[in-house]
Order: structure tokens, then C-alpha cells, then sequence
């Protein structure tokens, strides 16, 4: 079966092209950090935008480089939630109106589901990994969300707990922006981090016991609070503020990145580990775009070999947002004989598991 996914929850235009969940023959992704950096984030308005100027030649880049027509598509997925609701109404529109076009089935994806099922992607056809079994574990990693998710099944999921407040990449990129690296954060926060001493600072971790929830906003505060201390206030006058952080002497901007990512890998190894023990599963599945963060991939890979437990994460290409993880979700969902209505909406706040 080939499926055509669509992806347009936040700044990622993308179409993909994926046999039996399986095989990826596409995936193309425009990606808009360039207009955002700016911004320091994303800037939803200027993202919807990009998005209807770029889904139609991504489309036809997808459909090229897969080498195949319309006659070979067997269905059409995207996303309709979470994320934001201009940039998902763009990509969820298109699809249904291929859909129609087309007449093929459609599926509306969770954008959280499709994370997870990018550990069931292979990028060549000869990668012989194996699938991830059930009972898995869940770690959903990503700028919007944190979550541990019991997977008994295809498609049946059930919330063990959750961010409380910043979500691990949401924490990311405040913090590189504290210390000024560009956006996007993560990728930054690691580089710095390569040079720095992670026990050089001593940062707290919200292990909030008797729970699987997380918390990184006081983390955050802590890296803010260091950060300050290497800050003054600049003279006041009738057109500034009071107070302005004014940098006095050097960053140990290293060392604070290396101590706060470990603070970060600490408690998302911990809440794993101790899931683990609880329900007694041989298998955990980490996805999201924080899952390409490679001392967060190396430390979770040791800890679970020390329990005998197999960790599957999607090459870090297909960590952060694409449109294979959607179609490669849909493939499993259509087997089931599940369709979607053609007036699904979008969901900005949409779960995964309640």
C-alpha cells in the first residue's frame, strides 16, 4: 500500500511518499527556521503563510522523486493535530481536497502518533532493523511536548504522564536563547555543550516522585538565575528600562549548556527506567525532535542494555517533524479499515492518550 502523507503543524511543509508504513520513497521538507530565527521561534501567522506557498511544488517534488502517479496511491494522510491551527488547516485542507480529487480514502493523523511511528521507518529498503513489539514504552520528546505513553497495540495508547509546564524542547530553546545561541535551540545547546563540563553546575531536577509527569520550568529558572550572575543592570534613562542585562564578564556558556542538558537526560532516562520496572516492558520507543539529541540517544541506549531492554529510535533525519511519520501512522490505521470524514477539522490541543 502506498500512502501520501502531509505534515504542516508548525514550520515543516512536507510530503511523503511511504510503502506498507515501511519504506520511505519520499520525503520532502521545506523547512522555514531561516524566516523564523528572527523571531526566536516560531511566528504563526508568517508559518500558515509559507506553508500554502509551498505545499504545491513539495507535493510535486515528492510525487517526482518517488518516480510513481497518481494511479500508485492507495490513500492520502496529514496531520490534523496538534500544533498550530493555521499552519495544520493548510496541509488538512490539501489532503482532503486531493482526497476528493483523487478519489481516495483519507486519514487525518495525530502529529503525536506520527512521531511514534517514525521508529518503524527505515530510510533504505536493505535496513533489516526490527520492528518495535508490544507492550512498548513511549517517550515523546519534542518542542511541544513531553509525554510517557504505555503502546499495548497499533493505535492504542495509554498516558502515564506529562509535562507540567515547558516541554523538553520547549526548555531547550529558552535556555539557548538565555545564553545566546541561535534557534533552533537543541541542536545549539548540544554543540555548546561538547565543550563544557556538565557537572561544572549543579542543576536541579524535578523528579516530582509517586508521578511519570515532568516539570523543566524551574530548571530553566535555575539556568537563568546562573546566567544573571554573569549580568548587571545597565544605567536607567527616560527611554530604557530600569533594568537591562547587561553581559560583564564571560559566559561559561558551555558549561552551563553541558549541565543543563544533563539535567534534561537525567530525569527522562530516570522517569524511563523507573516505567520500565513498573510495567515490566522489554521494548521503549523515544521520539520527537529531542530524540536526535545524540548524548540523550547514547545515555538511554546504556541504561536500558543494563535491563536487558531494546530502545528503537528513528534516524535522527526523521526526528523532527516530516511527512513520512504521518503516512508511515496512516498505513496502519487504513489496514484496520479506518477512514476519516472529509469534514474532520483541525485540533490544535489534540491528545494522543487521555
Amino acid at each position: 500500500m502506498l500512502v501520501l502523507g502531509i505534515e504542516t503543524s508548525c514550520d515543516e511543509t512536507s510530503v511523503a511518499i511511504v510503502r506498507d508504513g515501511r519504506d520511505i520513497l519520499s520525503n520532502v521538507v521545506a523547512s522555514q527556521i531561516d524566516l523564523h530565527r528572527q523571531y526566536g521561534g516560531v511566528f504563526p501567522e508568517m508559518a500558515a503563510r509559507q506553508h500554502i506557498l509551498s505545499i504545491t511544488p513539495v507535493l510535486r517534488e515528492a510525487m517526482q522523486k518517488a518516480g510513481v502517479t497518481w494511479d500508485a496511491i492507495d490513500a492520502i494522510a496529514a496531520t490534523y493535530g496538534p500544533g498550530l491551527a493555521g499552519s495544520l488547516v493548510v496541509g488538512l485542507n490539501f489532503a482532503k481536497a486531493l482526497a476528493i480529487a483523487r478519489g481516495l480514502p483519507f486519514i487525518g493523523i495525530n502529529h503525536l502518533e506520527g512521531h511514534i511511528y517514525s521508529a518503524w521507518l527505515r530510510l533504505r529498503p536493505d535496513q533489516d532493523a526490527p520492528l518495535p513489539e508490544f507492550p512498548a514504552l513511549i517517550l515523546i520528546v519534542s518542542g511541544g511536548h513531553t509525554e510517557l505513553v504505555l503502546m499495548e497495540d497499533h493505535g492504542v495508547y495509554r498516558l502515564l504522564g506529562q509535562t507540567q509546564d515547558d516541554a523538553a524542547g520547549e526548555a531547550f530553546d529558552k535556555v539557548a536563547r538565555l545564553l545566546g545561541l541561535p534557534y533552533p535551540g537543541g541542536p545549539h545547546i548540544q554543540r555548546a555543550a561538547e565543550q563544557g563540563n556538565p557537572r561544572h553546575f549543579e542543576f536541579p531536577r524535578a523528579w516530582l516522585p509517586g508521578t511519570y509527569d515532568f516539570s523543566f520550568s524551574g530548571l530553566k529558572t535555575a539556568v537563568l538565575r546562573e546566567v544573571e550572575k554573569y549580568r548587571k543592570p545597565a544605567a536607567s534613562s527616560k527611554k530604557q528600562a530600569s533594568f537591562m542585562p547587561v553581559v560583564t564578564r564571560e559566559l561559561p556558556v558551555a558549561h552551563i549548556a553541558a549541565g543543563f542538558q544533563q539535567a534534561v537526560i537525567d530525569v527522562l532516562v530516570g522517569k524511563v527506567l523507573q516505567a520500565v520496572e513498573q510495567y515490566g516492558v522489554q521494548v521503549v520507543v523515544m521520539a520527537g525532535g529531542v530524540a536526535a539529541n545524540r548524548p540523550l540517544r547514547e545515555q538511554m541506549q546504556k541504561a536500558l542494555e543494563r535491563h536487558n531492554v531494546a530502545l528503537h529510535v528513528a534516524p535522527i533525519a526523521l526526528c523532527t517533524d516530516n511527512a513520512a511519520m504521518i503516512a508511515g501512522a496512516a498505513y496502519y490505521r487504513l489496514v484496520r479499515g479506518e477512514r476519516s470524514p472529509l469534514d474532520l477539522d483541525v485540533d490544535p490541543n489534540a491528545p494522543l492518550a487521555l
